[in-house]
């Protein structure tokens, strides 16, 4: 019976480790920033494979 081997990355990544420390220093009032920028970590990312299929999908519409 042969084996398979297969490696799954799992864990939090370091834009969600980032969002925990920023809600962490937010809760504990180390910082004042508002929570847009405590869960930027989170969003800007989707943000920016937003942005990019979109430009993506424009390019290809005048091809």
């Amino acid at each position: 019976m042969a084996k398979s081997s297969s490696n799954i990355s799992g864990g939090i990544g370091f834009t969600g480790l980032l969002a925990i420390v920023f809600i962490v220093l937010k809760l504990t009032k180390v910082i004042a920033w508002s929570w847009w920028w405590v869960l930027s970590p989170l969003w800007i990312p989707i943000l920016i494979v937003f942005l990019l299929v979109l430009i993506y999908g424009i390019i290809k519409l005048f091809e």
